[in-house]
């Protein structure tokens, strides 16, 4: 199977997220990356819904808790945390201030955490009211964040946009750990969006791509690497940015994945190629 080239977009600082593509226009430029065979299972998406999503939503986490669905979305200025059923417009809403730049979220307990890109905050919320409870500084950039349930308290999970996971306190979001992710043997990069989902694997975007990884957050080994490839039409195409947002449907094995400006969501199971 040859490995899927990387798409990489450079990124306007302020204006569009790491999570976003880099040229004015909006467009992420491709990058060709080095191919090979590789060992890890190819699966793809096998559509069961589709449901409406806001097209000017520049989606950075999705998360399910029941039937509510929390949405973070991105841009300065334009940034914000809603909440509600899926396909439904939302119920509560909180926005962002600028200059902060809203990414992944995740929920733990009676916590909801929202990062922020490039302003090295994370911000604690009310999961019923959106309520901002409380800021805590980390250093580096945030992108996906993704509440993993192990003994005990269980772990926050966090991307920066390189192949290296970071593990925190749900409590206090003090490191824990971490382990850096590989395909392969190799690196595996650009890790975005995360999702902890049921069967105790971490799910990850890869920026710029229709890729998303199945990861074994013990060891950092990729174990999948899903095609998520022809969802929209082209003419939904040519206005939608980036895949990027993928939460796990309660009490079933699907996932439910959009992405950024997507004007459709799509509730999947992944299935062999």
């Amino acid at each position: 199977m040859v490995a899927a080239a990387v798409l990489v977009g450079a990124l306007l600082a302020g204006t569009v997220g790491a999570c976003g593509s880099a040229r004015p226009d909006g467009a992420v430029r491709p990058v060709a990356v080095p191919t090979g065979q590789s060992s890890v299972p190819l699966l793809r998406t096998q559509v069961r819904e589709s449901l409406p999503h806001d097209p000017g939503a520049f989606t950075q986490g999705l998360e399910f808790r029941g039937s509510t669905l929390y949405e973070s979305t991105g841009l300065v200025g334009r940034s914000s945390l809603r909440a509600g059923p899926a396909g439904k417009p939302p119920t509560v809403r909180a926005d962002l201030p600028a200059p902060l730049f809203g990414e992944g979220i995740t929920l733990a307990g009676s916590r909801l955490w929202q990062l922020t890109w490039r302003n090295g905050i994370a911000i604690e919320r009310d999961p019923g009211t959106l309520a901002e409870r409380r800021r805590v500084a980390y250093r580096g950039e945030g992108w996906g964040l993704c509440h993993r349930r192990t003994a005990g308290r269980g772990q926050l999970v966090m991307s920066d946009g390189t192949g290296r996971l970071t593990f925190r306190d749900p409590d206090t979001f003090d490191v824990t750990g971490g382990v850096d992710v590989r395909q392969d043997g190799r690196p595996a990069t650009l890790l975005n969006e995360l999702e902890c989902a049921p069967d105790g694997f971490v799910y990850a975007n890869v920026l710029g791509t229709d890729t998303i990884l199945r990861i074994q957050p013990r060891t950092g080994d990729v174990t999948g690497r899903i095609d998520a490839g022809g969802l929209l039409t082209s003419s939904q195409r040519r206005t939608a940015r980036a895949l990027n947002g993928i939460a796990a449907v309660p009490g079933t094995s699907s996932f439910l994945i959009t992405g950024k400006f997507w004007p459709r969501m799509f509730r999947v199971t992944f299935v062999p190629a």
